[in-house]
């Protein structure tokens, strides 16, 4: 006879369970991903990791440059480390409980991997969440490995994706292979030229078009550096939450302010010399130089999250309130991500409401910042009523095969 918890599937985890510092951490996230992603929703999804954008002008070169040195590369390797921690505090849940993890993990990524597909395919080319679906497959094949190894394999792969990068600089230094040839610029302008038409001035049918073309032909190849990486950033989450230091914070105090401190001192020094180097690096036409730059500038966000972690972490652990401000947003991640790419592109594409090309670049970031405002606020008030965001309901709904308890009972609130 089986013990009688083996028939116990795991299940949506109440609020009163969630961990704080991992929800308000996903939340601070996911407005750095949103003025991340400004210049991709207004401009070609091509120019998105180009830098400093040099013919803007006062505000908006300014928004720009704040944009590229303090948040790109950094809010995305946050979040992809949080979401290692995730996947590390549902499978210590399950096992705590003697609850099935593998059937209900493998539904949850096949969930994530449907809705990733049609954001990418439907709403927005710059999508990441299909590339998570991919590394959460290869995570739930891990799970019987210890904290340690993780780490370990973690590290490993985050480092092969740098050093595939400055492999890549290395090679172009030598005489002759650098492009940036006019034939080179003439390509790179004409491909700009397109993906500008469809979404500008397309119709829907067209802008679906720009999007399939832009994952089959950039996506795709790009997951020779970005599946290593995500992964990699998954496994070393995975690691630190598995051992308690995210959960615990107190208890690991001495770690995390040596990681604030080292990390804080990489991150500025690799993020300060990729912008020496070259602050508006290009990834149509490029050389050795800008591709080292961008390598750097990658390899900045890792020890950069690492600090931000541990100091909201510590600071909660230590009393303060405000970092919970960003917790409701931050279990409603999912939908509000997809949110920002369906208001953007109809704002802005043209079979919405045609506003490609007419917004500074400022007036961009203080739409982002208004809309993230509103999604906050929105958070907030949905989650005094509801247990999960919508999509986040849909996506359990499908994972655990029923529909689960929407409504917060009224003796809860």
């Amino acid at each position: 006879m089986s013990p009688p918890t083996a028939s116990i599937e795991l299940a949506p985890v109440p609020a009163s369970e969630r961990i704080a510092a991992l929800d308000a951490l996903r939340g601070l996230a996911l407005l750095g991903i949103l003025l991340s992603n400004v210049s991709g929703f207004a401009g070609p999804l091509l120019e998105l990791h180009d830098g400093i954008d040099p013919a803007l002008r006062g505000g908006d070169y300014a928004w720009s440059a704040f944009v590229y040195i303090a948040i790109r590369d950094k809010a995305w390797t946050l979040f992809a480390l949080l979401f290692g921690m995730g996947f590390a505090t549902m499978l210590g849940r399950a096992q705590t409980a003697g609850r099935g993890f593998a059937a209900i993990y493998l539904r949850r990524s096949v969930g994530l991997l449907a809705i990733g597909l049609i954001h990418a395919w439907l709403i927005w080319a710059g999508d990441i969440l299909v590339t998570y679906a991919l590394c959460a497959f290869a995570l739930l094949a891990l799970q019987r490995w210890s904290a340690e190894r993780w780490v370990a394999l973690g590290g490993a792969l985050y480092a092969s994706g740098i050093g595939f990068m400055l492999l890549i600089a290395a090679l172009l230094a030598v005489p002759g292979v650098a492009m940036g040839g006019a034939e080179d610029l003439a390509a790179a302008q004409a491909e700009r030229a397109v993906e500008i038409a469809a979404y500008a001035r397309g119709d829907f049918a067209a802008a679906t078009a720009q999007r399939l073309s832009f994952f089959f032909e950039a996506t795709v190849p790009g997951w020779t550096v970005m599946l290593p990486l995500t992964l990699g950033l998954f496994l070393i989450g995975a690691g630190i939450a598995r051992g308690g230091a995210l959960a615990d914070a107190g208890a690991y105090r001495a770690q995390w302010r040596t990681a604030i401190a080292w990390g804080v001192a990489l991150g500025v020094a690799s993020t300060v010399a990729s912008v020496a180097l070259d602050p508006a690096p290009a990834m149509a036409v490029f050389g050795a130089t800008s591709v080292l730059a961008q390598t750097l500038h990658t390899a900045s966000g890792l020890p950069l999250a690492l600090a931000a972690i541990g100091a909201v972490a510590l600071r909660l652990r230590d009393g303060a309130r405000w970092p919970l401000r960003f917790a409701p947003a931050g279990r409603m991640a999912l939908t509000h991500y997809l949110a920002q790419s369906l208001i953007a592109t109809w704002a802005l594409y043209g079979h919405g409401l045609g506003q490609w090309g007419r917004w500074s670049y400022s007036e961009l970031i203080l739409a982002a910042l208004a809309l993230f405002a509103a999604q906050m606020a929105f958070s907030a008030w949905w989650l005094r009523r509801f247990r999960f965001g919508p999509v986040e309901w849909l996506w359990r709904a499908f994972t655990y095969g029923r529909w689960p308890a929407l409504r917060v009972e009224s003796s809860a609130r």
